[in-house]
């Protein structure tokens, strides 16, 4: 398990990153919009992931949300690790570490089950987002 702010990664990794990012949602889920959206670099953006050999194997990135919040996104699991858990290590991760704030995420709805899992419940309507459907999802401290 990997955490790192912007200016912790080595630029190897950070290629990698968004190589893996790049990979998953907008070559093979078609979805043509601009990955790179400058929440990457706030200062405090954790990227998190999990790696092998070949490079990384797992990401999620956790955005500032206000004082009591943090926001979710770009979960993605390489190919060829699918079905690891490797995800699922990563958002565990995530709500230790965020344990006394709310959680928000946008999540392709046919994950929506799968979030719930972990406490999430739906907070709106499915929307499409580059023609995925998302439901917003939260997460409430216990």
């Amino acid at each position: 398990m990997h955490v790192a702010r912007w200016d912790d990664l080595p630029p190897r990794t950070l290629h990698d990153l968004l190589k893996l990012r790049i990979d998953t949602f907008v070559v093979e889920q078609q979805c043509w919009y601009p990955e790179l959206d400058g929440r990457d670099v706030d200062p405090a953006t954790e990227h998190v992931w999990t790696a092998d050999d070949a490079g990384p194997t797992s990401y999620l990135r956790v955005l500032g949300e206000g004082p009591d919040a943090v926001r979710v996104g770009r979960v993605c699991t390489r190919k060829d690790a699918r079905g690891a858990g490797l995800a699922a290590e990563l958002l565990a991760d995530v709500l230790r570490r965020h344990a006394g704030r709310t959680v928000v995420l946008h999540a392709q709805s046919y994950l929506v089950g799968w979030y719930e899992r972990f406490g999430f419940r739906t907070t709106g309507p499915e929307y499409l987002d580059d023609g995925i459907p998302h439901t917003p999802m939260r997460r409430t401290p216990t």
